[in-house]
């Protein structure tokens, strides 16, 4: 008979944190739940569905506002017990990949595509008039974008695009795969058809271009795109300072141990606490002030929200969990 001699408990060591991201139902205000029973073991590069990897982050902190106080009792007033109130917790970090995802969880409002403009569009922001969209045809996946050949000039390999429906006169919470923001009324955005793709999370960019569509670096988080939706090619992207919409994702962060253990801390709800700032990290030391170089993180900050465990009714923040290393004491 085979045995293992346990190994004595060590203190975890770590380097980095990973980030993912998953984007919960808002309209139905149901978040993104991560079992680390199920998946606590993943491959870091292949997080399960529909978690989003979001890259190694930086100054990861953990703040904590909620209050412990005492129930006091008798004329000394004597503790007799402890109650928790104003639940309140803080997340920190820094982003160290920009991208359309790393922008838009850190921003403090609605966060857009840079549509490619109509001829002559006036200046504006947040991107002028766009060009006309592109109907995609049946038979696209969530890595091929099904275009009718006469269509095809429209776009190159390496442009960015992004595939969404038109704006209809929907009101609520719009954008397909994630929500991108929230529509009070068709006038709220002058009726533009190019609305919901100016917000939308389903973006890609074109590796190739073939005879009946466009091949992608990598899949639609909405997944196959369908005849109802439209492309449009985009140069980039944009947040804003203001506005009342508040970014929210479900976040699991997940920092490995260097001798096989792992400490996962899954928070489904995470809004936004204060908008996106950058922060100018030396990469050496430099001979003068003109020689600096400098990587930009992204500094974010969030605030958690609750829900309920189902397993026994109570409201919870975080869930942090910890899988020990292979034969290892457990105390």
């Amino acid at each position: 008979m085979s045995t293992i001699a346990p190994l004595a408990l060590t203190p975890p060591i770590l380097q980095r944190v990973r980030a993912y991201f998953a984007a919960p139902n808002r309209g139905a205000a149901q978040p993104v739940m991560f079992d680390p029973a199920q998946n606590g073991g993943f491959n870091l590069n292949a997080p399960p569905a529909p978690w989003l990897d979001l890259g190694w982050v930086d100054t990861f902190e953990r703040k904590f506002g909620t209050k412990v106080v005492p129930l006091r009792s008798g004329a000394p007033g004597l503790p007799l017990s402890q109650v928790r109130t104003e639940m309140d917790a803080l997340v920190t970090l820094h982003f160290l990949n920009w991208g359309k995802l790393q922008m838009a969880v850190t921003s403090g409002s609605e966060q857009m595509n840079l549509l490619a403009t109509t001829t002559g569009a006036a200046a504006n922001g947040s991107g002028g008039a766009a060009a006309a969209a592109i109907p995609v045809q049946g038979g696209s996946t969530p890595t091929f974008v099904a275009i009718a050949a006469s269509q095809l000039a429209s776009f190159a390999p390496g442009q960015m695009i992004v595939v969404d429906v038109n704006y209809t006169g929907q009101t609520g919470y719009v954008g397909s795969g994630a929500s991108g923001a929230y529509v009070s009324s068709p006038a709220a955005v002058n009726n533009d058809p190019n609305y919901i793709r100016r917000v939308s999370f389903n973006v890609a960019r074109i590796t190739a271009v073939t005879g009946s569509g466009l091949e992608l670096a990598q899949p639609l988080i909405a997944g196959a795109p369908t005849t109802a939706m439209f492309a449009q090619p985009l140069l980039g992207f944009v947040d804003r300072e203001g506005s009342n919409f508040f970014q929210e994702w479900s976040a699991l962060f997940v920092i490995p141990g260097e001798q096989g253990d792992r400490i996962l801390l899954h928070y489904p709800r995470l809004q936004i606490a204060a908008s996106g700032t950058e922060l100018m990290q030396p990469l050496a030391a430099p001979l003068t002030k003109v020689d600096t170089l400098a990587r930009v993180a992204q500094v974010a900050h969030f605030r958690a929200l609750p829900v309920t465990d189902t397993n026994d009714s109570v409201q919870v923040l975080c869930f942090r969990s910890y899988l020990p290393a292979s034969a290892t004491n457990l105390w």
